[in-house]
């Protein structure tokens, strides 16, 4: 066996299609496995004559009182020398809340109507677990598509040490800061193209539209410095063992200055031989509304 991992998170956050994506990946998944069932389970497919070199395992609340036993479990999982992996799929109470309605599906936790209840209940119950995550998605923005190329980007590669994916979004303040990301950066006192009759109409993925923003002596010298930064953190994460990490670079409304800064940093990280890719969550807000 190659590769274990356990899917967990909250109810509604998307855990059925990520299961999807993994079984097209050659994973063999298991869905919703009591926890002390789990050792036992690794054993049989150690010893199994079949060819199982990827497991998932959906482990989440709808256990009951058997999802209590996982943190012991994982701890015995490491006592055999078992390597394992967690993937933590969560979003906000908003989203939670509409997919319960849009699905007509009562909370796992409780069917008495309270859903923000049972959603802030199950919050806090998964916050040990969420902390010992080795990647968390947060699928609030993701379309199933989107939550696909996810999981393909992090779990495509079943070698047993995993390579370092980098993921860098830029997005917009006034939408609010993506809850998956490892490092934030402000660069809101670059020059704003916004207010320009022309520019203000294009993005950060527009040649006019990089120069403008980075024509002062501060955007420069902050780019070199950024790079340097990122330059520098990246073998320290890969040498801790780090297998995912998202930079978010923002903006106000998340079209032109962080657009601009993410693919300078993400050119910079392909030519360093990176696995990186780009995610530009705001850049066609109009309105408020997501296009």
């Amino acid at each position: 066996m190659k590769r274990l991992l356990i899917v967990t998170g909250l109810s509604g956050a998307g855990k059925t299609h990520a299961v999807i994506s993994l079984e097209d990946l050659g994973f063999f998944c298991v869905d919703n496995l009591p926890p002390t069932l789990i050792p036992k389970f690794v054993e049989l497919c150690i010893e199994s004559k079949k060819d199982i070199d990827n497991i998932a395992l959906v482990v989440d609340i709808r256990g009951g009182e058997f999802f209590n036993a996982l943190s012991q479990v994982l701890n015995q999982l490491g006592g055999m020398g078992i390597k394992y992996e967690i993937l933590f799929l969560e979003a906000s109470r908003e989203i939670l809340i509409r997919r319960f309605k849009e699905t007509r599906r009562a909370h796992p936790m409780g069917d008495d109507g309270d859903i923000l209840h049972w959603i802030d209940k199950e919050r806090r119950l998964l916050q040990d677990i969420r902390g010992r995550a080795h990647k968390i998605i947060d699928t609030s923005n993701l379309s199933n598509n989107q939550l696909r190329e996810e999981i393909n980007s992090f779990f495509g590669d079943s070698t047993s040490i995993p390579e370092l994916k980098i993921v860098v979004a830029s997005f917009g303040y006034k939408y609010g800061i993506p809850i998956d990301s490892d490092l934030v950066f402000d660069v809101r006192f670059m020059p704003n193209p916004y207010y320009d009759p022309v520019l203000g109409k294009m993005n950060g993925n527009e040649l006019e539209v990089q120069e403008y923003v980075m024509s002062s002596p501060e955007s420069l010298e902050f780019m070199t410095k950024f790079i340097d930064f990122i330059d520098f953190l990246v073998p320290q994460y890969i040498k801790e063992g780090k297998t995912s990490l998202n930079i978010a670079v923002g903006c106000t409304g998340g079209m032109h200055r962080s657009v601009t800064v993410v693919n300078k940093l993400a050119e910079h990280l392909s030519k360093q031989g990176y696995n990186s890719r780009i995610r530009h969550r705001d850049i066609n807000i109009k309105a408020g509304l997501q296009q």
